[in-house]
């Protein structure tokens, strides 16, 4: 499996696995607010091609915390072909990113799924009990995971998207063609 930092060609295929994989109506859960009008975090996107196919994505969005505007990513969606589920491809994706976030100095990764799934990752609804999210939620699956010891000690309240002079510059690597 060849994991590959997502490149502004893969847009399109990515939003039609995201559609397969969750639906058109996707868009209108709460997670998508905080993602509105932002950029994913470019150093963090990845895919996974084979025969230039996608097979998989992962992307983090730039979130913060409270009124003090605490940093964190929002780790989502991670998606994989229907036919290529079980093969180990959200595994090795939310692995990589997450071993990347940590590398770039990341603190705080947040998300909304299901605890047994991403608990072999790190993830517990034990660290966002002191947070919110600005919609309606599930808040049995609404995870959190430090990055680095603490991270969110005394970081309480509600989740707001980033403006664009919070979330961290870059952008997408100029990429060979996908196909």
């Amino acid at each position: 499996m060849n994991i590959t930092p997502e490149c502004p060609e893969d847009d399109s295929d990515i939003e039609r696995l995201l559609d397969i994989a969750f639906g058109q109506d996707r868009v209108g859960k709460t997670v998508y607010r905080l993602r509105a009008g932002v950029a994913p975090v470019a150093d963090l996107g990845a895919v996974i091609r084979e025969d230039g196919v996608l097979k998989g994505s992962l992307r983090f969005w730039p979130v913060v915390i409270g009124e003090a505007r605490v940093p964190a990513l929002l780790l989502g969606p991670v998606a994989v072909a229907p036919a290529d589920r079980g093969k180990g491809y959200a595994r090795a994706l939310i692995w990589q990113g997450l071993d990347r976030a940590r590398e770039l100095g990341y603190g705080i990764v947040l998300l909304v799924g299901d605890e047994p799934y991403y608990l072999k990752f790190g993830f517990t609804r034990a660290l966002t009990k002191g947070l919110e999210l600005p919609g309606p939620v599930d808040l049995r699956r609404f995870l959190g995971l430090e990055l680095r010891s603490h991270a969110l000690a005394g970081v309480s309240g509600m989740v707001h998207r980033a403006n664009p002079d919070e979330a961290r510059a870059g952008s997408l690597p100029a990429c060979e063609s996908a196909a």
